[in-house]
């Protein structure tokens, strides 16, 4: 949500798109610095608040695996919908692991014999995105299967790390189409690398909040229509309920005045939410960090300060700091639009103009 004057204006599509993208990057970025290392160590590295800012980082920070795969998604989903809007109809599942299989090829993977020859599209080019930053286990091995996974056939049957959640943002920024077609999209896109049904659901009720923000929702109502929709889920996975029951909950304590302890230290966050490897740890302790450190009623006149609040809330603990970073800034960026993106950490953004052209191609094929 932009703001002139302190009057709420309500952001534009291509905004939502371009802060969505960026500001997931951002939160990628800084949580890259530190996502193997224990608070303790964050803490005798950048002192007993963490770290704050890009400043307290040499020479800058790279995004991980998980914007490389974000922007493979976007790839994906323009890919399916420039031959849509063609008249052509494609299985917007199979554009995705095409997509995902070239992502393979740039982390030194070899795509077996037995999968389809992708062609090469304008992101394989860019050499930012060749870099191998961490890349996912589950991911690499599932796409290196060379078979299509799907619900009902899936690969790493038991695999539910974050994986397919800090990379499916782009799914609910598609305009024009229901919750359910994102839901869809979003879970049959997981199940080409991972199988448990909480990574699966985790990734498609992660689409589902951006695409809440996207249609106008505020934080706080599109959270509670995810978490309603989880809860009336039959086949929703108890641990993915629980997480994100949490987040809400101690989210409002940390709302409250009256509530002592406030917004959670880092230990507390993994004690009550889990440390992010696995994907509905991963969305909670993002969730959490968004909604807890809102602006309080009806003041949102410095999306700025809740950005920077949320995505170092979402970073500094002993866990997979650059996914809950990622997704942290992949739903503010969405909420607020550009407007809530630090200008002197996009200064430092690696790549950006990368990252800007899969957002132009995004708007170009779902706005005209």
């Amino acid at each position: 949500m932009s703001i002139e004057s302190g009057i709420h204006t309500v952001p534009s599509p291509e905004s939502r798109i371009h802060g969505c993208l960026l500001g997931g990057a951002l939160g990628d970025s800084l949580g890259y610095a530190v996502e193997f290392d224990a608070i303790t160590a964050i803490r005798e590295r950048f002192g007993a608040v963490g770290l704050q800012d890009f400043s307290a980082l040499d020479g800058g920070s790279h995004f991980s695996d998980d914007t490389q795969m974000t922007l493979y998604t976007v790839d994906g989903l323009v890919e399916a919908l420039e031959w849509a809007n063609s008249g052509v109809g494609a299985d917007a599942n199979a554009c995705l692991w095409l997509a995902y299989l070239r992502w393979l090829g740039t982390q030194g993977g070899t795509v077996p014999p037995a999968a389809p020859v992708p062609q090469q599209r304008w992101i394989d080019a860019q050499q930012v995105l060749k870099h191998r930053r961490a890349p996912g286990n589950a991911c690499l091995s599932g796409l290196s299967t060379g078979e299509m996974g799907t619900v009902y056939r899936p690969v790493n049957p038991q695999s539910k790390g974050c994986g397919t959640v800090m990379r499916s943002a782009p799914f609910g920024l598609i305009p024009h189409i229901g919750a359910n077609a994102v839901y869809k999209l979003s879970s049959d896109a997981a199940a080409l690398t991972h199988g448990h049904p909480s990574a699966r659901q985790s990734a498609a009720y992660f689409s589902m909040l951006i695409h809440h923000l996207v249609e106008g929702l505020g934080l706080q109502a599109a959270a509670a229509q995810v978490l309603g929709g989880l809860r009336a889920d039959a086949a929703a996975v108890p641990e993915l309920v629980e997480r994100l029951e949490a987040a809400v909950r101690l989210a409002a304590e940390a709302q409250d005045p009256e509530v002592p302890h406030g917004v959670l230290d880092p230990e507390g966050l993994v004690r009550e939410l889990g440390e992010g490897w696995v994907a509905e740890e991963a969305f909670a302790v993002a969730l959490y960090a968004v909604l807890a450190t809102a602006p309080k009623g009806a003041d949102h006149s410095h999306p700025e300060e809740h950005f920077r609040a949320a995505v170092v809330l979402a970073v500094n603990h002993s866990g997979d700091s650059d996914s809950t970073g990622s997704i942290a800034g992949n739903i503010l960026g969405a909420y607020y639009g550009e407007e809530c993106l630090p200008a002197e950490w996009l200064e430092v953004l690696e790549a950006p103009e990368v990252i800007r052209g899969m957002a132009a191609q995004l708007v170009a094929v779902t706005t005209g």
